[in-house]
């Protein structure tokens, strides 16, 4: 059998992807079973503006291992890719594009813009396809949607046009989130509260009759000269008497009244607080109990409007502030101005400062929506959230203190509102122009020029890219999904939605679960961001270490923080080397030997210990695999594979059955030792296949007998591969408790015969008597019955089974379990006076690291400002040495 002395990941990485693709293997249909369980995972759709990060790596990781795992149990499973128009964002992009040439969007037009757009879509969500693929992403690419395809715009209109009949969608007159750089209003969840030190300026507006006044503290003097009104809390006993009188504004000639309302808080500044309708959320529903005007003194380019005065018109509003201010100081109204700290808002993309204002917007009413998903997380706990906690309370107290969401966005890119307007003013909301016409009976419309916010129709992404509103065969079969894996950031911008959206349009949930991965943080402990220019092409690590490896670091990241490390991922590419050599041997050694799985159905004592060993340890892996991934418990399937493949399978295994598959002589017991290797190897395979597709899938075509009868029978007439192969079920029948201690037994006396080779310097080819003692009769006769395995990976001279220990005192000892101990008498292996003399050494090396070690951690300087997990390193470390220190000097004392 011919096979490279090396893997090389780049080789498998090309040759197998294309060949899955083509045949067809990513696509439901490849499943020939009618009556096939059925598995779905909807992706959550990157945004075409650019190329995939670490953060995507992740997630798509973690749904192709459940995708192929599921492929491979036999589900009819469809994995859907596409991606999202991300509106602003994507304007934004090619509006920074046209800059260069020297153009703005409006010198091309709306219409001429949108297509420039398109052109550059296609050329980045070309890059997004390409990286998806490289990932081993078995997404089915002739589903593929795109937010702004036909018939998703569809289905947003239907949506739309459904809700507003509903009387759920209206246009009004109410305060919003504004982006001056952007241009455009923002919802709530697209603003960042972003603490950050600032003022607290405490103005004097004078009462009317000339007796006193009240003070107000503001952190916005600017939007004083908006002010309708001052509020006080009715409890509050110093205000009382000033309800209902009235106030002179300063810097205005107006009037104001002294209203009281529940919403101010008595301790915040002197009490009173200065309102302002037309600028602040809270004043602006304050101004709607009270009935206050709305004075609009700051324009969408943040800067002071007429009605802010003639000498204030036209200045950007921080320059008003520190106008404003100046003036109250004139006046002596300025009674001081304190340090304090509050969250300021910011536009998420921009990061410029969100100005408040009163627009005329498109909104959603979220009542009844809201009431939906409450209902349904109450009466059947839908959907679940792993983990549950803290994630399930987070999304209902979301839910329960839900407002209105503006979902009308003053850009040219996205879905176009489909709302008409008639020469007198009259909306006409349709699903498309035509129908438009006909409700108002005339041609001379006018369509609204907004377009909606991005969310709205990432909302609609379980059943829109289904088929629906048609009832399609793939929105029968693939809804509601099955799982939903995303980030905790998304919880309410997308989560949320589509389940009130899901439970509106289609009656049930979007999905029965949804996963919160863990964020993969930079070495400090950041999170990445291009910002502060600590991200990581997750490209340049597949190029370094290879994707399995990438990708068998990704999934162990499971629903934990962690912080990125190189080293992590070199040592998974060191254990895919592992799986190479590993399986290079058994290939070398298959001649007369095919794939026989029924050679692994059946146990019992005609088998040798080893056999009866590996078959339970594959049995009980395969059952401990399956039940971490119903868990979605990924940091541990990964490190159940990566224990049974390395240890049992590669170092002990291998090393036990070695002497019969290299055997010389062609022999009955040979070529069944062979067919038993290359046999588990094979299920081995089919077990990592889900997290490391291209290795198992280079070394599975390899194996001899790897044809179409391994197949699940779901697969029945599809080309050999292993994703279409049986994955492994981990039977009971087959796991035997017994024989594992045994093999336990027999590993740990190996382990520490070995570990007494290395600590005292004998020469590896050296022979060694080895003597055993154990006062249990079931020990020595195991023991005794693999004698023949012990002497030779020990490499013992001889080996002797008692029930008591005799021993010469120049020996080296260890305890065994079951009371058992083993001795390695030393005599005539080592000179004894050059041997202490060297433990000697190596006792002072030790003691004088550890003294370093521990003046290391009494610095309070190390111990405070070090990471948590470099001061456990050093901490471990040190009781390493004192260990290894205590046997020494046991050592040193059996050499006297």
């Amino acid at each position: 059998m011919e096979i490279p002395k090396q893997y090389d990941p780049k080789q498998a990485e090309q040759n197998h992807y294309e060949r899955w693709e083509k045949l067809g293997f990513f696509a439901p249909e490849v499943n020939r079973d009618e009556h096939a369980p059925v598995f779905s995972i909807a992706i959550p759709p990157p945004n075409v503006t650019g190329s995939l990060h670490l953060g995507h790596a992740l997630q798509h990781t973690m749904m192709d291992v459940l995708t192929r795992y599921k492929r491979m149990c036999g589900y009819r499973t469809l994995w859907l890719p596409g991606m999202d128009h991300a509106g602003i964002s994507t304007q934004l992009m090619v509006t920074r594009e046209l800059k260069k040439e020297g153009l703005t969007r409006h010198d091309l037009g709306r219409e001429k813009f949108i297509e420039r757009v398109w052109k550059w879509k296609k050329e980045s969500g070309g890059q997004i396809t390409r990286q998806m693929r490289r990932e081993g992403a078995s997404v089915d690419w002739s589903r593929e949607k795109f937010t702004m395809d036909e018939d998703l715009t569809r289905a947003v209109r239907e949506v739309f046009v459904r809700l507003y009949e509903d009387g759920m969608i209206y246009r009004g007159n109410r305060i919003v989130n504004w982006c001056p750089n952007d241009q455009t209003v923002l919802s709530d969840l697209e603003v960042l509260k972003d603490p950050q030190p600032g003022k607290l300026y405490y103005l004097r507006y004078p009462a009317k009759n000339g007796e006193g006044g009240v003070t107000v503290a503001t952190t916005r003097p600017e939007t004083m000269l908006g002010d309708t009104a001052v509020a006080v809390n009715p409890n509050d006993e110093r205000y009382r008497e000033l309800v209902g009188s009235t106030l002179l504004l300063p810097l205005t000639g107006r009037e104001i009244p002294v209203v009281a309302d529940e919403f101010v808080d008595a301790e915040f500044g002197t009490g009173a607080v200065k309102v302002t309708p037309a600028h602040d959320p809270n004043d602006y529903d304050m101004g709607q109990r009270h009935d206050l005007a709305q004075i609009v003194v700051i324009d969408v380019h943040a800067k002071m409007t007429n009605e802010a005065g003639a000498d204030f018109a036209g200045l950007d509003r921080y320059k008003a502030r520190a106008k404003v201010v100046e003036r109250f100081a004139e006046l002596g109204l300025l009674e001081k101005i304190v340090d304090y700290e509050f969250s300021i808002s910011k536009c998420e993309r921009c990061k410029t400062v969100i100005e408040p204002l009163i627009s005329t917007q498109w909104f959603m009413r979220m009542d009844e929506l809201r009431d939906l998903a409450l209902e349904l997380m109450a009466r059947e706990k839908k959907p679940r959230f792993v983990p549950e906690v803290p994630y399930e309370k987070v999304y209902t107290n979301w839910l329960e203190n839900l407002r209105d969401w503006t979902i009308s966005r003053q850009l040219w890119w996205g879905h176009q509102i489909p709302a008409w307007y008639t020469k007198d003013g009259e909306i006409i909301v349709a699903r498309s122009e035509e129908e438009a016409r006909a409700k108002a009976g005339t041609n001379e419309l006018t369509q609204d020029q907004d377009v909606l916010d991005t969310w709205f129709s990432a909302a609609l992404w379980p059943f829109s890219t289904l088929g629906w509103p048609e009832q399609t065969k793939d929105l029968e079969t693939f809804y509601p999904t099955s799982v939903l894996i995303t980030g905790r950031d998304i919880i309410f911008l997308w989560v949320s939605r589509m389940v009130m959206m899901g439970r509106k349009f289609m009656g049930r949930e979007p999905f029965a679960d949804v996963f919160i991965n863990g964020t993969i943080l930079d070495v400090h402990g950041q999170r990445m961001s291009k910002t502060k220019m600590n991200g990581i092409d997750p490209l340049e690590v597949f190029e370094k270490y290879g994707v399995d490896a990438t990708r068998l670091k990704l999934a162990s990241v499971g629903s934990t923080d962690i912080r990125w490390n190189d080293k992590q991922v070199e040592s998974y590419r060191n254990f895919a080397n592992k799986i190479w050599n590993a399986a290079r041997f058994c290939l070398l050694n298959s001649e007369g030997a095919t794939i026989n799985p029924e050679i692994l159905n059946t146990s019992g004592p005609e088998l040798a210990l080893h056999d009866r060993w590996i078959l339970s340890r594959l049995n009980k892996t395969a059952r401990d695999v399956r039940e971490a991934l119903a868990g979605y418990q990924f940091h541990e399937a990964v490190q159940t594979l990566y224990h049974f493949f390395w240890d049992d399978f590669c170092d002990w295994y291998i090393e036990l059955t070695k002497s019969d598959v290299t055997a010389e002589e062609s022999t009955a017991q040979r070529d069944q030792a062979r067919v038993r290797l290359i046999t588990v190897l094979e299920q081995a395979l089919r077990l990592l296949h889900p997290f490391m597709p291209y290795i198992t899938e280079d070394l599975w075509q390899r194996l001899p007998g790897a044809h179409e009868s391994l197949l699940h029978e779901a697969y029945r007439g599809a080309a050999p591969t292993i994703m279409l192969a049986a994955y492994p079920e981990g039977k009971a029948s087959l796991i035997d408790e017994n024989a594992e201690w045994e093999m336990q037994a027999v590993i740990d006396l190996i382990s520490r015969v070995r570990n007494i080779r290395s600590e005292m310097n004998i020469k590896p080819s050296e022979p060694v008597p080895v003597l055993i003692g154990s006062p249990d009769e079931k020990l020595r006769s195991m023991f005794l019955a693999n004698a023949g395995q012990i002497r030779r990976l020990v490499r013992a001279s001889e080996v002797s089974i008692n029930a008591q220990l005799d021993a010469p005192r120049a020996s080296a000892r260890a305890v065994l379990a079951g009371s058992a101990e083993v001795a390695v008498p030393l005599a005539g292996l080592i000179d004894f006076a050059q041997e202490r003399q060297r433990l000697g050494k190596e006792k002072e090396k030790l003691a004088a690291e550890g003294s370093k070690l521990k003046a290391q951690l009494a610095n309070p300087q190390f111990a405070e400002r070090a990471p948590e997990e470099k001061v456990n390193e050093v901490r471990a470390r040190i009781a390493d040495i004192a260990q290894r220190t205590a046997q020494l000097e046991q050592t040193v004392e059996n050499l006297q």
